[in-house]
C-alpha cells in the first residue's frame, strides 16, 4: 500500500465517530442533500465511493435507495453497517481503494457518489482513475457526484478557529498557494488535495460527462457557520434557502469550504 494512502486510512480509522458528527445537521449536509434530492429517487440504486461512516449513504437508505457504502477505512464502513442495522435499513458495505471501485464491485448503478477521494489523492493520474473507476460503475445517463475541497477552504478554517496563522509553518506552502492561485496537496487536516475552484471544470471535462451543476456545498455560509447555526430554525432555514438560491454562482464559490460537481454519463 502507498504510504499516503496508509496514513488517509489510518486517520478515518482513528476518527469513525468525529467524521460521523462533523457534518451532522450542518450546511454541508443539509445543503448537499437538496442537491441529491433532485436526482436520486427511492428505488434507485446508489454507490457511495469515500462515504467515510456513512451518513450520506443512510440518509438515501432511509430513502428507499438501494445504497452501497464504499470506503478505504474498514472501521467506517462497520460503523455504517452497525448503524444501519440499529435503523433497520439495507446497506451494502465494501472496503477498498476508490481507484478500483470497478474492480471491487460488479453492479451498475443510477447515481454514483465520489465525496472523499479527490480530497485526499494527491496525484492527478490518481484522481482520473478513482474518477474513470466511478464512471465504469455508473449506467448510462446515471448522474456523478464528485466533491472537492476548496483552496480556500484553508483560510476559512483559519479566520474561524486560528486567526494568527502566520505561527503554523507547516501550512505556509499552503498559504503561499492560495496567494498564487494554485491547487495545493500535501499536510493538513491529514494528507489533502486543495482545489482551486478554476481548475473543477477542466479537470472534470477530461470524463464522459454533461455538466450539470458546479456549485458550493456550504453555500456562502461556511466563514459564519457556527454563528448561522446558533440561530433558530427559522433563521437557519433562511440562510440555507438563500445559499441554495446563489450555491451556483462563481463569485460566492469561494465562501464554501467544499464544491460540488455533477454531471451525466454520457
Amino acid at each position: 500500500m502507498h504510504k499516503n494512502i496508509k496514513i488517509i486510512r489510518d486517520y478515518y480509522d482513528a476518527g469513525v465517530q468525529g467524521e460521523w458528527n462533523r457534518i451532522a445537521n450542518r450546511p454541508e449536509f443539509l445543503l448537499t442533500c437538496r442537491m441529491l434530492d433532485r436526482y436520486i429517487k427511492p428505488g434507485d440504486k446508489v454507490l457511495d465511493i469515500g462515504g467515510g461512516p456513512g451518513r450520506y449513504s443512510l440518509y438515501l437508505a432511509q430513502k428507499g435507495c438501494a445504497v452501497t457504502l464504499f470506503d478505504l477505512s474498514a472501521e467506517n464502513t462497520k460503523f455504517g453497517s452497525e448503524r444501519a442495522i440499529e435503523q433497520g435499513l439495507s446497506l451494502q458495505t465494501i472496503t477498498g481503494d476508490a481507484r478500483e471501485a470497478d474492480s471491487l464491485t460488479k453492479e451498475q448503478f443510477n447515481h454514483v457518489l465520489l465525496m472523499g477521494p479527490m480530497y485526499h489523492l494527491l496525484d492527478e493520474n490518481d484522481r482520473i482513475k478513482a474518477v474513470k473507476a466511478a464512471l465504469n460503475t455508473l449506467l448510462p445517463n446515471g448522474v456523478l457526484f464528485v466533491s472537492f475541497i476548496n483552496l480556500f477552504a484553508g483560510m476559512i478554517y483559519y479566520m474561524k478557529y486560528l486567526p494568527d496563522f502566520h505561527n503554523d509553518n507547516e501550512y505556509e506552502m499552503y498559504v503561499q498557494n492560495v496567494i498564487d492561485g494554485k491547487s495545493f496537496g500535501g499536510n493538513a487536516f491529514t494528507k489533502a488535495f486543495f482545489t482551486d475552484q478554476r481548475d473543477i471544470l477542466p479537470f472534470m471535462a477530461k470524463f464522459p460527462l454533461e455538466k450539470l451543476h458546479l456549485f458550493g456545498q456550504e453555500g456562502v455560509t461556511s466563514p459564519c457557520e457556527n454563528n448561522i447555526m446558533g440561530q433558530d430554525q427559522a433563521v437557519i432555514d433562511l440562510w440555507l434557502d438563500f445559499s441554495e438560491a446563489v450555491w451556483e454562482r462563481e463569485e460566492f464559490l469561494s465562501f464554501s469550504e467544499h464544491l460540488m460537481y455533477v454531471g451525466r454519463k454520457i
